[in-house]
């Protein structure tokens, strides 16, 4: 009994020393970001991405499209599918430190031999050639969690839980924005095709004046030639326009969950209104708006719990087992309580030995693997950063750009209006018509494309935000 007990009082001195040393060690790593973004210089916490997405687009359609998009886009689906499954697998876990219980109950028969010593005796005691064993009751078994390991498992798949969450707020954030550019790309696709019909009524016009002085003799066959290629440009455009209308059509059919249909729409390009004043906040706000950010910290948390896991492992396990019920080799007796009860309780510690390099190398990975983890959350950190000021500055130059391209159109709207009077006057030639006519359709359709952009840097800057998934 002496040896039992100083053997009890060693393995708790060795269970309370490695106890000590095996405080597992909490990552904190740290991020030093700027006080503002680049191209801007206020340090204003007020940030675009706290606006409900339904609240930063104002074009009806739009809204309906991205509403649609959100309940029908198949990815969505499956990431909303992935949540439940972390959430159960967390739901397990939680279970983890908490005692194994099952019940059983069973009766055996057995036949034994008359001519076998076991026969002969239970033939002469009990008076019957075959023995009955009746059992039931209910075993315990419980690890105890000394070193964490449970408390990390459950750690793990917490962050596990919340992460798939944060996948989902990023897929949401991705095809709100992939829905409003596409659906603002096919706005710009409308108002460039009306501006190539346009034009084309413009050249069969100067085509109808050239032909006329052609037929007069006042123009050469050159300057007819030069005029129906300059309004076969034109007409060449239209199929052009339509086919690549159609595409975007088919691209945001497939975002929106349905086969390629033509999309019902009335806003126009010309029309729209692009917001200006767009407050960014700071960066240190990206750690809790944008989805992948914080799945970034969490998977580091992950890794962090991993490494826990892995030392865990390295050390003895304490597990205690326990048994009760009632037994009986007769029917009658099986629940003569307390003559049929019986009982069992087994504790004891389990350490690794031969597999202690295989365990030690998993935890070294682990650690490694944490370090991985940190480097890729300061990475997706940086990469943020740098979007959202590719972003302002984006907005920043595309306003003065677009301001340009806007005066050079009004400008060329004027030199037609002049170039047509001057012709039919006879004061000009054919060639500055067409230079007049060329360079207006090419000013107009870069406008549209630049006021296009203009509403993606917006939408961009709302995405980079964090924006989108609320």
């Amino acid at each position: 009994m002496n040896h039992i007990n100083k053997y009890i009082k060693k393995s708790a001195v060795f269970v309370l020393l490695i106890t000590g040393l095996t405080a597992f060690s909490q990552d904190n790593s740290k991020i030093e970001l700027p006080e503002n973004f680049r191209n801007s210089s206020e340090s204003d916490t007020t940030n675009i991405a706290d606006i409900k997405w339904k609240s930063f687009f104002s074009e009806t359609d739009l809204v309906e499209l991205i509403d649609v998009a959100l309940a029908k886009n198949n990815n969505l689906q499956i990431a909303e599918k992935n949540i439940t499954i972390a959430n159960l697998q967390y739901k397990q876990a939680k279970w983890g430190n908490v005692p194994q219980v099952n019940a059983y109950a069973n009766a055996t028969t057995t036949r034994l031999s008359e001519n076998s010593l076991n026969g002969l005796s239970t033939s002469q005691f009990l008076g019957k050639n075959h023995l009955e064993d009746f059992s039931a009751g209910l075993n315990l078994s419980w690890e105890a969690d000394i070193w964490g390991k449970i408390k990390n498992q459950k750690k793990s798949a917490l962050a596990t839980y919340m992460q798939t969450t944060e996948a989902k707020k990023a897929l949401q954030t991705s095809i709100v924005a992939t829905v409003s550019n596409g659906f603002y790309d096919l706005l710009m696709l409308d108002a460039q095709l009306e501006i190539a019909k346009k034009t084309l009524v413009l050249n069969d016009s100067t085509l109808f004046v050239v032909n006329l002085q052609y037929e007069a003799g006042q123009v050469n066959l050159l300057a007819k030639q030069q005029t129906e290629a300059q309004r076969l440009i034109s007409a060449q455009l239209i199929p052009e326009l339509e086919k690549n209308i159609q595409i975007q059509e088919n691209a945001l059919s497939v975002l929106t969950g349905t086969f390629p249909e033509a999309q019902k729409r009335q806003s126009l390009l010309n029309n729209l209104i692009v917001k200006d004043n767009l407050s960014a906040g700071i960066p240190s706000q990206l750690l809790s708006k944008r989805p992948d950010v914080k799945s970034a910290e969490l998977e580091l948390k992950i890794a962090n719990a991993q490494v826990g896991i892995a030392k865990a492992s390295l050390y003895p396990s304490l597990n205690i087992t326990a048994f009760t019920g009632v037994n009986s080799f007769e029917f009658n007796n099986w629940f003569n309580i307390p003559a049929s009860l019986f009982g069992s309780v087994t504790g004891g510690l389990v350490a690794p030995l031969l597999n202690g390099k295989k365990l030690k190398t998993r935890y070294e990975i682990a650690k490694v693997a944490r370090e991985q983890s940190v480097l890729r959350f300061k990475q997706t950190v940086l990469v943020a950063v740098g979007e959202v000021s590719n972003a302002l500055v984006k907005i920043d130059k595309q306003e003065k750009e677009y301001a340009i391209a806007n005066e050079r159109v009004e400008t060329l709207k004027k030199s037609i209006i002049n170039a047509n009077m001057l012709f039919k006057n006879g004061m000009a030639n054919y060639l500055e018509v067409i230079i007049a006519q060329s360079n207006l359709l090419q000013a107009e359709l870069e406008l549209a494309s630049i006021k296009k952009d203009r509403l993606v840097a917006n939408v961009e800057l709302y995405r980079a935000l964090g924006g989108g998934w609320e």
